[in-house]
C-alpha cells in the first residue's frame, strides 16, 4: 500500500535543510566580514624599510686605524637616520663584556666641540669630513639620511688634534706607545649624559679596548616607527 505523503511531512524534511543552508550563508558571510576586517588592518601597517651594510671594527691597540665603519651597500627606501637606533653587544676573550644602544639626537661624546652625536655620517650627500676630522651638524647621528653608499663611522680619541689629553677627555695615549693603554673618562665639563667619551665608546660602551682580533660584536639596526630589527649582524673584530 503506497504511503500517502501529507504537506505536513514535506515541510518537516525541507526545513532541517533550509536551516543548514542558512548557517552556512550566515558562517561565510561572517568569515569574509573578519578577512576584510584583518585585511585592512593589514594593509594599514607600517612595513619595515630594508637595508644591507658592511660593518668593520678596528681595535689596533691604539688611536690611529681603530674605528667603527658601516657602509650602507643598499636600502629599500632612503631611511633617516632619526627613525634608527643602534644596538650593539659583545663579549671580549678575556671575559669582559658590554651593550649599548645608540639614539639618534642624543649626545654621545665629550670631545668639548658641538658635534657631538656618533656615528658621523658621510659620503651619498652628506658633507665630508673637514681637516683634523672637524664635523657639521648634518654629519650628527639622527640628523642625515641612510641610502646606498652612506657611511656611519666612530673613532677613538688620541694623541693628536685638540681634544687629545687622556688625562682629560679619555681615550688612547698619549702618544702611540704603549699600545692598548686607554683612559676611560666621564668628562670633566659637565658631561654626564651617557657617560661615552669618544667615539668608540659611544658605539661599543666602556672598556671596548678589550675588544682582540678575532673577538666579535653583534650590531643591530632597530626601525624605531615599527620597532623592527632591519640589520642584524655578528662582526668579527680586526686589529
Amino acid at each position: 500500500m503506497r504511503k500517502r505523503i501529507t504537506m505536513r511531512s514535506a515541510e518537516e524534511a525541507v526545513s532541517p535543510v533550509v536551516g543548514v543552508m542558512l548557517m552556512l550563508v550566515v558562517t561565510i558571510i561572517v568569515a569574509a566580514v573578519v578577512s576584510a576586517f584583518a585585511g585592512g588592518l593589514a594593509s594599514g601597517e607600517q612595513k619595515a624599510p630594508q637595508i644591507t651594510a658592511e660593518t668593520t671594527i678596528k681595535n689596533t691597540g691604539y688611536y690611529y686605524g681603530s674605528s667603527f665603519n658601516m657602509v650602507v651597500t643598499s636600502v629599500s627606501e632612503p631611511i633617516p637616520s632619526k627613525d634608527i637606533k643602534i644596538m650593539t653587544s659583545w663579549s671580549a676573550s678575556n671575559g669582559v663584556r658590554n651593550a649599548t644602544t645608540v639614539l639618534p639626537g642624543t649626545k654621545n661624546t665629550n670631545y668639548g666641540d658641538t658635534n657631538l652625536v656618533a656615528p658621523w655620517g658621510y659620503g651619498a650627500g652628506i658633507t665630508e669630513f673637514g681637516m683634523f676630522n672637524t664635523k657639521e651638524p648634518e654629519q650628527d647621528f639622527g640628523n642625515y639620511t641612510l641610502t646606498a653608499g652612506t657611511v656611519m663611522r666612530a673613532y677613538p680619541s688620541g694623541s693628536w688634534g685638540p681634544y687629545s689629553v687622556p688625562s682629560v677627555y679619555g681615550g688612547y695615549g698619549p702618544g702611540p706607545d704603549p699600545t692598548y693603554v686607554y683612559v676611560n673618562k666621564t668628562g670633566t665639563d659637565g658631561y654626564t649624559i651617557g657617560e661615552d667619551c669618544d667615539g668608540m665608546q659611544a658605539i661599543l660602551g666602556y672598556d671596548w679596548n678589550n675588544l682582540r682580533m678575532g673577538d666579535v660584536v653583534n650590531v643591530k639596526l632597530v626601525h624605531t616607527p615599527t620597532g623592527k630589527v632591519i640589520y642584524d649582524t655578528d662582526v668579527t673584530v680586526e686589529g
